[in-house]
């Protein structure tokens, strides 16, 4: 991935967390910090998977910023979110 495309997903990301955030039903734990980190994760996870659709290969050289990929760095983000929640419950 150029450095370009990593700083266009971390940006991404921040803004997929604080949208992630308000879709997540419930108290999240950790603040917005942590919705912002979750979000970063979850648009990386997003990227690839976008990636993975578009071109058919993990080559992360190529990840573009489209909807899909914006749509899948939410789902992603929620999904962090998510995990985080029930590794953290316990702890």
């Amino acid at each position: 991935m150029s450095l370009l495309g990593l700083l266009i997903w971390i940006i991404v990301g921040i803004i997929v967390g604080v949208i992630a955030k308000a879709i997540y039903p419930g108290h999240q734990r950790g603040g917005w910090l942590s919705a912002l980190i979750l979000g970063i994760v979850g648009s990386f996870i997003g990227g690839t998977i976008a990636t993975l659709i578009t071109t058919g290969s993990l080559a992360l050289t190529t990840a573009g910023l489209n909807i899909l990929g914006i749509i899948l760095a939410v789902l992603g983000a929620l999904l962090a979110i998510f995990i985080w929640q029930q590794v953290t419950k316990h702890a």
